[in-house]
């Protein structure tokens, strides 16, 4: 009887320590998913807070180039310090995804329930990792350029107001544009006949104007035949450029187009040569 009794006793105090044991490991297994949770969220939290400091340096970038300011300069920090946070959230949920699996690894076996949840942290934390490296990509691509814009290309405006008319954006100041202006035509052995500085004839009156000049210069040899072969032509010669500037400091050379002097006056094709001689000049003062 005492044998029998001895070996009761010995049975129940294994059953007593297997049921301490998988306390022990469901609370070890607890633990480690809440350290798990607290680091995914630090990295979350690190990846929100970067993505709006790098969001906020775009909106900065964009401001001053908008503002063609050239005492302001651009800066990248607030961008490249928003994607350096966003990386550092990326690798602490990396990190706590290998803890984590060292952790069960090292542990005694939990029940399934357990090692779901372990499984629904793990594959969270690595979506989150996912979409900080999708963050950090289109943060990247989406920085603006710090260069001045290069606008090179040409507008036809045919308004009622403008019909005709080529605007070619020029890659210098006004006075810059009318100085290049006049040292090729000089060149050419074409006659400047006038200058208007209208932006300086506003401000002899106490008005304010953009910088404003018009060049009127032409070639009796050229003009001439236009002239017998359509008079009317004759309101629209001297040929004439403007260099203008903007309300976004963008400075622009404008002439009447060449073809539609021909259609508005009817001149005759072999004389359209003689006209046309207008965009090569402007072209050339606004490189």
């Amino acid at each position: 009887m005492k044998k029998l009794l001895g070996y009761h006793d010995v049975a129940i105090s294994m059953d007593v320590a297997a049921e301490t044991r998988q306390r022990d490991g469901l609370r070890d297994s607890l633990a480690a998913e809440r350290t798990l949770l607290a680091w995914i969220r630090t990295g979350l939290a690190l990846m929100g807070f970067g993505f709006v400091v790098a969001r906020f340096g775009l909106f900065l970038q964009q401001v001053v180039i908008a503002q063609r300011d050239s005492a302001l300069k651009p800066s990248g920090l607030p961008l490249w310090f928003g994607t350096a946070l966003i990386g550092a959230g990326v690798v602490v949920n990396l990190l706590s995804v290998w803890h984590q699996l060292e952790l069960v690894h090292a542990m005694n076996p939990v029940s399934a329930s357990q090692q779901h949840l372990t499984t629904l942290a793990v594959s969270i934390s690595l979506f989150l990792a996912l979409v900080g490296l999708a963050m950090a990509r289109y943060l990247i691509l989406a920085r603006p350029s710090t260069d001045p814009p290069r606008i090179s290309e040409e507008r036809f405006v045919t308004s009622e107001t403008h019909q005709g008319i080529i605007d070619r954006a020029s890659r210098h100041s006004v006075d810059q544009t009318v100085e290049s202006l006049t040292a090729i035509l000089q060149s050419k052995g074409a006659t400047l006949f006038a200058m208007v500085d209208h932006s300086g004839e506003a401000a002899k009156v106490g008005m304010t104007m953009r910088p404003t000049k018009l060049l009127i210069f032409g070639s009796p040899k050229a003009g001439t035949p236009l002239m017998l072969a359509a008079p009317s032509s004759a309101i629209d010669l001297p040929l004439k450029i403007l260099v203008w500037q903007d309300a976004g400091g963008q400075v622009w050379v404008s002439y009447n187009s060449p073809q539609y002097l021909k259609e508005r006056h009817g001149l005759p094709p072999e004389l359209l040569p003689n006209i046309g001689v207008v965009e090569t000049l402007a072209h050339e003062a606004a490189e």
